[in-house]
């Protein structure tokens, strides 16, 4: 009897790794990214998309499908409701998405613990940078001048509306923020044009393209702070949020708020499939997703590129997105609610 359920044990594992060499066989799988043409989650979507194929059982090709708008949201809502359920169709989107669920947005029309979570590439913290031609030289210089600069954003809900807003209760900053921007480019064109003059996002996409190179060799911008607990060496004269709360006595009930908002960089550049996916399908791409960023040639590419990569498993993310979509106090989501619209 042993000896058979053995061999039944074998037969149906067999038959299972035959069935997924079979479904991808000849397949085509499409990744949604939800960020602009060359933006750095679009370089990132694009950089995995390029290698993953390889090591799937099938090795089936992929193509990347922008749709970007809403800060993510048009596209983390298609990912959750309308993309394919049998593994084919994948997502690529901002890791902050679920403040949206958080302050119960009509709009956010998915459940952020439901995707079946494959993992990241990158973890990253966030900078702020500024024009270098303006008199706002450091985070002090923010908080007391008269006229407050102007932040750049896609939409609620991303890093450009909510980390300046949360700098503002930390450390009594004041920005103007500016949303509707289609993406990360879009934004740098307006503060090069005079428009703007600032805008947060990830410490890694400054450092990965144009025009963030010729803007370090021009010194056309300034780096005001950073969100990490130690300096990131590629910005070593930015003080953290941390020196900088520590600097202006931020009160501990204020910084409370801080892992909860800041679980946005552990999200960092992630790879999701819808819910509905068969259980076995989650575990091949799990395990392809992790497969991929230790590829030599995946590495060699994002070294050409400047990208770093920092891979973080999809069980992992899965744990943390039931985490921060859990029960929060009434005083939390009334503070996340003050710094998402």
């Amino acid at each position: 009897m042993k000896r058979t359920l053995i061999l039944l044990t074998i037969f149906l594992w067999r038959g299972e790794l035959g069935a997924q060499n079979n479904f991808y066989q000849g397949k085509t799988i499409t990744v949604i990214s939800t960020s602009s043409t060359g933006s750095a989650y679009d370089i990132y979507a694009r950089l995995v998309a390029q290698f993953m194929g390889r090591h799937i059982p099938g090795n089936p090709s992929f193509i990347v499908q922008n749709m970007a708008g809403a800060g993510s949201l048009i596209g983390t809502n298609y990912v959750y409701s309308l993309a394919k359920r049998d593994g084919s169709m994948l997502g690529s989107f901002q890791p902050s998405m679920y403040f949206n669920q958080l302050m119960k947005q009509p709009e956010a029309k998915y459940d952020w613990a439901k995707f079946n979570w494959l993992g990241s590439s990158d973890k990253s913290e966030s900078l702020i940078y500024m024009r270098a031609d303006l008199p706002y030289k450091s985070m002090a210089d923010v908080r007391k001048a008269k006229e407050p600069p102007k932040c750049g954003s896609t939409g609620p809900g991303t890093s450009g509306t909510y980390l300046p807003k949360l700098f503002e209760e930390l450390l009594g900053t004041k920005f103007t923020i500016v949303s509707g921007y289609k993406g990360g480019a879009e934004i740098d064109l307006a503060v090069e044009r005079g428009e703007l003059h600032c805008r947060a996002f990830t410490i890694q996409a400054y450092h990965s393209r144009e025009p963030y190179h010729t803007w370090r060799k021009t010194g056309f911008a300034r780096i005001l702070m950073q969100t990490g607990q130690t300096r990131d060496p590629r910005i070593a004269d930015a003080p953290t949020i941390y020196e900088l709360m520590n600097e202006f006595k931020t009160a501990e009930s204020e910084r409370r708020l801080l892992p909860l908002i800041f679980a946005a960089n552990d999200f960092g550049r992630p790879f999701v499939a819808p819910p509905g996916v068969p259980s076995a399908r989650v575990k091949t791409l799990r395990e392809a997703f992790l497969k991929t960023l230790n590829d030599p040639d995946l590495l060699v590419e994002a070294k050409r590129k400047n990208l770093d990569i920092t891979p973080t498993a999809g069980e992992e993310l899965q744990a943390l997105a039931k985490q921060v979509t859990g029960p929060q106090s009434p005083e939390t989501l009334a503070r996340v609610k003050t710094l998402m619209e």
